[in-house]
């Protein structure tokens, strides 16, 4: 019993790595050949980059925003108080994150104390944010207390603060050094109301990633906030964190019930929801953009394809006349195109995976070359350029480049196949 037939015969792939081959004086197109190669070679490497970097871009993001930030902020709607005042602060915020820590769903609820005051240190100001929160609910945020990036010691905090690395620039000071807080909002005296200042050790110098973030915040005990603020047995905001960000929706509609109607809720997807579409946009058009670099890339197959017939008319005469039948001549021509598409694809393939796992590398080598200011994180928001190769995006490179590759090879293949024998070697 025969075997099942291969469908593409020896001689075929024979005759195509012969044409390849060829040199111009002998009918071929080696020249067009190379530039169809180098063409797809460079369109995947980058279309690939492309992807690994936008990947790259939306994890990094997400993570900084996930790793230093509540998942869910819970407020109260403003009130006005017997004084005519405007309070938003939750008196019972310890009934209040017993509540919400028992919804499923919710890995930790932490009373949260906010201002913003100036901080001062060697006759030097920064604007700042700061941020109360207990010791224990601190260590929850992995991005502040990451130990790869903070300078210092963490299990300080409690005796101190914690200052971004932007803050810590700004100021000039390092771990033990003290900073100066000062409040507009202080006490208020006969002759007006005073500024509240006060001196914190530096705990630990943290780096959450966000530039943004790192040159404003400032980490302060629970306790030593409600001193600082005057927020005696009141808290500004509760922090929920859950185990899967990705469904905080649903979450948020397990807590509502549970929770008086004054109490708001504001999740990370509300807070990042509009960036994070404006980047879904973007990275669909530069799929597209990187998609027709390599459609036109692929065309260049077409054009020495259609070179290539037009030299081999004579060849091909001969071929049929012996018994060659269209079918064959078809897949010796597309064996022509498609191990130019193949080729093209694996090197592309390889020189965008290495762009990707070495992007740190060829950033710093550039950064180099051009004497530095290459990627300010000032602008960019992030310390340095993110890349995260996916299998599912090489996939998708890999798969549109052979796509386009065959499938504008089978046309000038085709052309080939139907050319008369006899029209071929008519003026031969």
């Amino acid at each position: 019993m025969k075997g099942t037939p291969h469908p593409f015969s020896k001689y075929e792939f024979m005759i195509a790595w012969r044409y390849l081959r060829s040199k111009r004086t002998e009918g071929g197109v080696s020249t067009m050949t190379w530039i169809s190669l180098i063409g797809i070679t460079l369109a995947v490497f980058a279309l690939i980059a492309t992807l690994a970097v936008r990947s790259g871009f939306r994890t990094e993001i997400v993570d900084t925003v996930l790793g230093a930030n509540a998942h869910v902020t819970v407020y109260r709607l403003p009130q006005t108080t017997e004084k005519n005042q405007v309070d938003r602060s939750i008196h019972n915020y310890e009934q209040l994150a017993d509540i919400l820590r028992s919804v499923v769903g919710v890995k930790r609820a932490a009373p949260l104390i906010k201002g913003q005051v100036m901080a001062n240190a060697n006759s030097t100001n920064a604007g700042v944010e700061v941020f109360g929160i207990s010791p224990e609910n601190l260590m929850d945020l992995r991005r502040i207390v990451d130990p790869e990036t903070v300078i210092g010691r963490v299990d300080d905090f409690a005796n101190g603060v914690a200052i971004g690395s932007g803050v810590a620039r700004a100021l000039g000071v390092g771990v033990g050094d003290q900073i100066k807080l000062i409040s507009p909002d202080g006490v208020k005296t006969a002759f007006g109301t005073s500024p509240r200042v006060k001196s914190f050790p530096v705990s630990f110098i943290f780096s959450a990633g966000r530039h943004d973030m790192d040159k404003v915040r400032v980490y302060m005990p629970f306790t030593a906030a409600q001193d600082y603020f005057n927020r005696a047995d009141r808290a500004d905001e509760i922090e929920v964190l859950v185990t899967e960000p990705d469904q905080v929706e649903d979450v948020v509609a397990r807590m509502a019930p549970s929770v008086p109607p004054y109490i708001q809720f504001w999740s990370w997807k509300d807070a990042s929801g509009n960036y994070l579409r404006a980047l879904t946009i973007e990275d669909n058009v530069m799929f597209i953009i990187m998609s027709i670099l390599v459609t036109i890339a692929s065309m260049n197959i077409v054009s020495g394809l259609i070179m290539l017939v037009k030299n081999k008319g004579r060849d091909i005469g001969i071929l049929r006349t012996m018994g060659l039948s269209e079918g064959a001549v078809l897949r010796v021509f597309f064996l022509c195109g498609a191990f130019t598409g193949v080729l093209g694809t694996l090197l592309g393939t390889v020189l965008g995976c290495l762009f990707a796992i070495y992007v740190d590398t060829i950033f710093a080598f550039v950064n180099y070359v051009s004497g530095g200011g290459v990627w300010d994180p000032s602008i960019r928001g992030i310390y340095e350029i993110p890349a995260e190769l996916k299998l599912d995006d090489v996939i998708t490179a890999v798969t549109l480049s052979l796509g386009l590759s065959f499938g504008v090879t089978y046309f000038p293949a085709r052309r080939a196949a139907r050319m008369n024998p006899v029209e071929a070697l008519r003026y031969e």
